[in-house]
């Protein structure tokens, strides 16, 4: 099979891998479309904390947001599964510990993530190995596009339920991404007023067509009172803004990750009696996804602006986006389409 892997930063092939084999408890999946997302750039570029810490190292095999067909079943696993269509957790718990055994396999400290930690081969590939146990099936309202944004969409639900927003609560979203958009996109659909800062006028005017009440510049930002501010970016500063921003007694929410350590003063997150919640993974949140793609209360396919090659995949990690892609943030990979021309001057070191 043809797998996409990087061999180091900023280097990478596809190359022609034996096809994974489901062991016990474990099914194989056809890969139909799987997600590009800010966590492969980290590793693409070898800026990625896990990297650094011993939880992962080159070469890699990426991808994390997946949707597919079983297509072979192992010892133990239910024979029921051969032919559904799946999407399935990223985050695989030990099932032995304390964490595990109370429902938390996504903080397991001795966890396996998909494409992402300790070696387990990513879906950026024909097919992926997955125990059964992280399997999700995918009813046939969910289309291929929809299904390989259930993980995503997991995070940006959870972001969502932790900010406790009550029908017509106003809530700033901090970042238009894919992450940003889908938050803006469940927020609106429990009836809350949603607004969004972006850095970028293209990434305005996209919030805008979304149906988002308010999008702007940072330098724009009215003075309006909100009841939760939900962090979707990967910058440094903005942590500490969203304390400063939110109404006091209300909720801030981290999802984005920052390369630098952020700094947020407790005496002012004390003083206005902020609650502020992390959220690391997709894991409880992916039913809840896939019932409301199901119901079509959200709708997040607008949010992919084209769909690529495996042979494309490193150009997009670099930066480049299809000539006839559309403004919305998201790239998908069809990892069984032939091969498009790539950009005539890549940005990056192809290795295979």
């Amino acid at each position: 099979m043809r797998a996409f892997v990087i061999t180091g930063p900023g280097e990478y092939g596809v190359q022609d891998l034996p096809p994974p084999t489901a062991g016990p408890d474990q099914v194989v999946v056809d890969v139909e479309r799987a997600g590009v997302c800010g966590t492969d750039v980290e590793f693409f570029t070898g800026e990625m904390a896990y990297l650094h810490q011993g939880h992962a190292r080159f070469p890699m095999r990426i991808g994390h947001e997946w949707c597919g067909t079983v297509s072979a079943v192992g010892d133990g696993a239910d024979p029921g599964w051969l032919g559904r269509r799946v999407t399935g957790d990223t985050m695989l718990g030990c099932g032995r510990c304390r964490r595990c055994r109370n429902g938390l396999q996504h903080v397991c400290a001795d966890r396996f993530e998909i494409g992402v930690r300790r070696g387990w081969p990513g879906a950026l590939a024909e097919q992926v190995p997955v125990p059964v146990t992280a399997l999700h099936p995918l009813p046939d309202t969910v289309d291929l596009t929809a299904g390989a944004l259930v993980e995503p969409g997991g995070s940006a639900l959870r972001a969502v339920q932790a900010a406790r927003l009550a029908p017509g609560d106003r809530l700033l979203v901090l970042g238009p991404g894919t992450i940003g958009l889908l938050v803006a996109l469940f927020a609106l659909s429990a009836g809350a007023e949603v607004h969004t800062v972006g850095v970028s006028a293209p990434s305005v005017e996209f919030a805008v067509a979304m149906g988002l009440h308010g999008a702007w510049t940072a330098e724009h930002l009215p003075g309006l009172a909100f009841d939760a501010v939900i962090d979707c970016t990967n910058a440094a500063a903005l942590p500490g803004l969203a304390v400063d921003i939110v109404e006091p007694g209300k909720r801030v929410v981290y999802v984005g990750l920052a390369a630098s350590p952020s700094l947020v003063d407790t005496r002012t997150l004390v003083l206005k009696d902020v609650t502020a919640v992390g959220i690391l993974s997709a894991s409880p949140g992916l039913a809840g996804t896939i019932d409301l793609y199901a119901s079509g209360s959200v709708d997040p396919r607008p949010l992919v602006c084209a769909t690529v090659s495996l042979a494309e995949v490193g150009e997009v990690l670099a930066g480049w986006r299809p000539p006839d892609a559309t403004l919305a943030p998201k790239i998908l990979v069809d990892p069984r389409s032939p091969a498009a021309v790539p950009p005539a001057s890549p940005p990056a070191r192809r290795t295979a």
